[in-house]
């Protein structure tokens, strides 16, 4: 189960980007987009030189947003890309593996569109209704988000909307992971006690 925590400076009680990822790092999620849209190249850079050593450490990819040349350049695992930034088969032309390129999705034809042009992964939603994704339209709902990932080719992790108790209903549609900027952000290190972050995510029940 990939656990991908996104990013948001702001959630951090001083705003600091690096103590807000460390923090991450600690939980133990599997992957770390780092999304702060604001922030010049400059201090992109400067950060991922901080970031990608410590999650080198804690074994955790770390995948910037919508910059491959700085991701690149940053010691980045790979780049997430917005549904409406540079197309997949031209960053997949430039980057190759094992740089991971990831991309956002909102159906299942955008899925299967990124597949054939390359992606290693994608994130599909919203799954639940969320206003930061209100943009996008209603949310796809469980059982369109489940047909989707019967279709695809490659890894679909969900996004919009999951809470902790909603994490085993979308890894039960056939998820391969959850994808959250609040979530993990609530969360401490070892809130699951002597289990692994993916189970306590999973023992959480709920259903929608």
């Amino acid at each position: 189960m990939i656990t991908y925590a996104i990013t948001d400076r702001t959630l951090d009680a001083q705003g600091d980007l690096l103590v807000q990822v460390s923090t991450l790092l600690r939980l133990g999620v599997s992957w770390v987009q780092i999304r702060e849209k604001d922030l010049c190249d400059r201090a992109l850079y400067d950060s991922l030189k901080a970031i990608a050593p410590e999650a080198g450490r804690f074994g955790v990819k770390v995948l910037l947003n919508a910059r491959p040349d700085i991701a690149l350049l940053g010691g980045c695992d790979g780049v997430h890309l917005p549904s409406s930034g540079l197309a997949t088969a031209a960053v997949r032309k430039h980057f190759e593996r094992p740089f991971l390129v990831v991309r956002s999705c909102h159906c299942v034809e955008e899925v299967l569109k990124a597949a054939d042009e390359g992606a290693d992964a994608v994130t599909l939603g919203p799954v639940f209704e969320t206003p930061s994704k209100a943009p996008y339209g209603p949310p796809l709902g469980l059982e369109a988000f489940r047909l989707a990932c019967s279709k695809s080719p490659i890894p679909v992790i969900g996004l919009g909307g999951i809470d902790i108790c909603r994490v085993s209903s979308v890894m039960e549609a056939g998820a391969a992971g959850v994808a959250a900027i609040r979530m993990f952000a609530g969360l401490r290190p070892a809130p699951q006690g002597e289990a692994g972050l993916s189970d306590f995510l999973l023992n959480q029940g709920g259903t929608d």
